[in-house]
């Protein structure tokens, strides 16, 4: 199996991991119980993450890492504005 293929496949779960939290914070409107301080760690380790993959030019990096940027960048969005 090309490693590059692997690598998509890992990143495309990890990031579609986040799609039910988004969806869910939007819907009710409510970010009560989330973590900000977890999602603030977690939003900076993924930004370095998609910084280390552009150094690398490791597309399956930047991608994924890009696209979960996106959405824990949102949850944390919802989550100072909703609470």
């Amino acid at each position: 199996m090309n490693i590059d293929l692997v690598g998509m496949l890992a990143g495309a779960l990890s990031t579609v991991a986040f799609v039910p939290q988004v969806w869910r914070v939007w819907r009710t409107r409510s970010a009560r119980d989330l973590s900000l301080p977890m999602y603030l760690i977690f939003t900076t380790g993924v930004a370095l993450w998609f910084v280390y993959g552009v150094m690398l030019g490791a597309a399956p990096i930047i991608v994924c890492n890009g696209l979960t940027l996106l959405l824990a960048g949102t949850v944390v969005a919802m989550k100072l504005k909703f609470g």
